[in-house]
């Protein structure tokens, strides 16, 4: 069955870049979705590797492991605008929803972080094992948002290494008593930004000022209190209209 014009473009992400001429073979989990969208031999589908490149190609063969797309047109999209996200390590549910919808605000980078009040925190989003989960979350938003770029990931840290590891660049912290976070000037300037997400309950003051000292500025999103996963996502769609 083949695309109609007026479905969307099924669109599945590779491991390796596309390149025009070639074949990809996609796993097992692609193939179940091609199956479960009734996509058969002819179809055409998307390919996007999470660094930029956005092909279209050929379904020619599918079987219960594998699909095989023989790539035609590929091009290339430039990264947007850096922005590295310091998440708090929290709940693994709200986590990974954030994890989603990160990847379709198109953030650059995603480092989980060990506040003091995340070790209350249960069950936490942390190890290695929960990580891939992270990815697997943010490889099917990338293709569901139809997206160029995926976000990468680092392991949880611990605030002194979230700190260290930032690029430099416009440095913010969601805090309750900050300045407005559009009216701030600095958001229309270039360079990457980074935003620390304190957890449920805040920054211990200990935390905020030592962030502070390193050149974060305190940024408010408005007179509620939100939950760290909203509050994230405002703060990236902010950036992202900015």
């Amino acid at each position: 069955m083949e695309r109609g014009d007026h479905a969307p473009l099924a669109v599945f992400v590779t491991d390796e870049a596309p390149i025009a001429g070639a074949t990809s073979v996609l796993g097992e989990d692609a193939a179940h979705h091609m199956r479960v969208r009734r996509l058969d031999v002819g179809a055409t589908v998307g390919l996007r590797d999470g660094a930029g490149h956005m092909a279209t190609g050929t379904l020619v063969r599918l079987s219960k492991h594998a699909a095989h797309v023989e790539v035609g047109t590929v091009s290339v999209v430039a990264p947007p605008r850096p922005v590295h996200l310091l998440v708090p390590v929290a709940d693994r549910d709200r986590m990974l929803w954030l994890a989603e919808k990160a990847a379709e605000l198109g953030c650059t980078s995603w480092r989980p972080v060990l506040w003091r009040r995340s070790r209350s925190v249960s069950p936490r989003g942390e190890g290695v094992t929960f990580l891939a989960k992270v990815q697997a979350r943010m490889r099917s938003a990338l293709a569901q948002s139809q997206g160029a770029w995926l976000p990468q990931l680092f392991p949880e840290a611990t605030p002194e290494r979230a700190v260290q590891a930032a690029p430099e660049g416009t440095r913010l912290v969601l805090e309750a008593g900050g300045a407005p976070m559009g009216a701030d000037p600095s958001m229309r300037l270039g360079g990457a930004i980074t935003i620390a997400v304190g957890p449920e309950g805040g920054l211990e003051p200990e935390e905020l000022e030592a962030l502070v000292a390193a050149g974060f500025a305190p940024v408010s999103l408005g007179g509620t209190i939100l939950r760290f996963e909203t509050a994230a996502v405002v703060a990236l769609g902010v950036v992202r209209a900015s």
